[in-house]
């Protein structure tokens, strides 16, 4: 497993990207987005069109290692982290405490690195680094900010290799 992290536009999918086209072998594209407006609707399009036609595609905003079942890509990008704990987040009631936010968190790593154990392939799985920012001004900005920065310690520690983007350029952290 790859944990690629950046920014916004740093360049983390291009990278996922390049380096399963280059590997010439069978790719599994996990999409964790939902097209909540019709900007997302817009933007998730124009993510399809632009992956080769001979990718599988599954759309799976939540669940994703128990939802993987299908041995033989060679390559498998989950592209994002950053999503599907959103997802994860908004799926739970308002009041849910951090420690089931976390708990549900950790469950669904847990899950996904059981799930590239079990599976194979090389998996490269894209996540934004929100800790590096302002901390939100809202508990719900900083309740996400932490679930994510944990979310990415539990794959980055799993992960045999983690790259940091930075405009468009990689940095191996480990």
């Amino acid at each position: 497993m790859t944990l690629i992290l950046g920014g916004a536009r740093s360049g983390k999918s291009a990278l996922a990207e390049k380096i399963a086209r280059d590997s010439e072998t069978s790719v599994l594209f996990v999409a964790t987005a939902t097209a909540g407006d019709e900007e997302m609707a817009s933007r998730i399009l124009r993510h399809r069109a632009s992956r080769p036609a001979v990718w599988q595609t599954l759309e799976l905003p939540r669940n994703v290692g128990r939802s993987l079942e299908t041995k033989g890509a060679g390559v498998v990008i989950v592209d994002c982290i950053t999503l599907l704990v959103n997802n994860i987040l908004l799926s739970l009631p308002e009041n849910a405490s951090e420690d089931t936010v976390m708990e549900k968190i950790r469950a669904e790593m847990d899950d996904l690195i059981f799930a590239q154990a079990r599976l194979g392939g090389r998996w490269l799985v894209v996540s934004n680094e929100v800790g590096l920012g302002l901390v939100p001004p809202y508990p719900l900005g900083r309740l996400y900010r932490d679930a994510l920065g944990r979310a990415n310690q539990i794959l980055a520690a799993a992960a045999q290799r983690v790259i940091f983007m930075v405009a468009g350029l990689p940095l191996t952290v480990k």
